[in-house]
């Protein structure tokens, strides 16, 4: 079946190393749209700070820009978690029709306790990249104050408490009281998209579950080939005459345990925080979906009350026509962003999973190489 690139490209997969090959052109079709950036993000150097009252972990956000809007054509700052999680909290409040991009969540693997360590600290430094990337490819997210804010400012705590009335009243400008108005029922476009995003976070859901186990029986698997190969290496020094194919057998397992060690960090390190990011994106999609819904809910009932006032003037109030207003421009965004992520998720797992076969491929190849 013939593939093409989200730009159009189509794409060869005739030849046998063409999951390779599409993950090649994916990535130069990155590059190439790059060329028209004028906003670039990057996190990365994590360090761990310990402190009297706390310990916790810093990554240097780096930034690099041709915009009007910034001061500098370069920033370097660092940031925790929870700054992160501050600029999300305020781009919801200031952008309430987009989507917002999910945050790691505080653990991103079932059964991580240590969140210092240097695995979990890596994860979570790629989620928090990520993160930012996203923000900066939408073209109205990466022009909000906020993130401004939180990508130049040296002490964003001071900002946090000097900045809060001034930046807040962007917030209050398009915050909406529903009222207990209740939805008549959605728009069919929107039905769809809610029945959608049901059914890909359930199925998500199961392949989290499926795969979570399938790592756990992994390595249990391979706590048992460690153990096992030593024993033919012992046997071989009891037993001059079998050495030397006794030896054969315990490097070769030697070699499977290697092989499955790194097919099991693939996935902890690769596959999971992607399925993770996507369950969490389909339930941000879900809340501005709610937001849109209460908003509708809200105009209809502004439009009942005007339908049974008795007056003379047919003329529909202003209040009325500024909640029609917000309906409309909840439903342009939320389509626009609805398309945005699509495309993103089509090119997230079209990559994702034909990495997953090569990493299998190359697994099953090093087993079968060591017999």
């Amino acid at each position: 079946q013939d593939l093409s690139l989200p730009n159009g490209t189509p794409v060869d997969t005739s030849s046998p190393a063409s999951s390779s090959s599409l993950l090649n052109r994916l990535q130069l079709d990155d590059d190439l749209d790059g060329e028209t950036r004028d906003l670039f993000v990057t996190v990365d150097d994590p360090k761990k700070h310990v402190c009297t009252m706390e310990t916790y972990i810093t990554y240097r956000v780096t930034t690099k820009t041709t915009r009007a809007e910034f001061d500098l054509p370069e920033y370097s700052v660092r940031r925790r978690y929870q700054d992160f999680d501050w600029l999300r909290n305020k781009l919801e409040e200031s952008q309430p029709t987009h989507l917002i991009p999910p945050l790691p969540e505080k653990f991103v693997v079932k059964g991580v306790v240590d969140r210092f360590s240097e695995e979990f600290v890596e994860t979570r430094r790629k989620a928090l990249d990520k993160f930012l990337k996203r923000i900066t490819d939408h073209p109205v997210l990466s022009f909000n104050e906020h993130f401004n804010v939180f990508l130049t400012a040296k002490d964003l705590n001071a900002y946090k408490k000097q900045g809060m009335a001034l930046l807040s009243k962007m917030g209050e400008s398009v915050k909406y009281v529903t009222g207990g108005y209740k939805l008549r029922s959605r728009p069919l476009e929107f039905a769809a998209i809610g029945e959608y995003l049901d059914t890909f976070s359930l199925k998500l859901g199961t392949i989290d579950r499926i795969a979570q186990r399938i790592i756990k029986e992994q390595l249990e698997y391979l706590v048992e080939l460690r153990e096992y190969g030593p024993v033919y290496s012992t046997w071989g020094g009891l037993e001059v005459e079998l050495s030397e194919p006794l030896e054969g057998v315990s490097a070769c397992i030697g070699n499977c345990c290697t092989a499955l060690e790194e097919l099991s960090e693939d996935m902890t390190e690769d596959f999971l925080p992607v399925l993770r990011e996507y369950i969490l994106y389909s339930e941000s999609m879900k809340n501005v979906l709610k937001k849109r819904d209460q908003v509708q809910a809200e105009y209809e009932a502004k439009l009942e009350a005007v339908a049974l006032k008795k007056e003379d003037r047919p003329k529909v109030p202003t209040d009325v026509e500024k909640c029609q207003d917000r309906v409309e421009c909840f439903n342009a965004d939320l389509k626009a962003d609805m398309e945005r992520w699509q495309n993103n998720k089509r090119q997230d797992f079209r990559q994702l999973l034909m990495g997953m076969a090569d990493k299998n491929i190359q697994y099953y190849e090093k087993v079968c190489g060591t017999a």
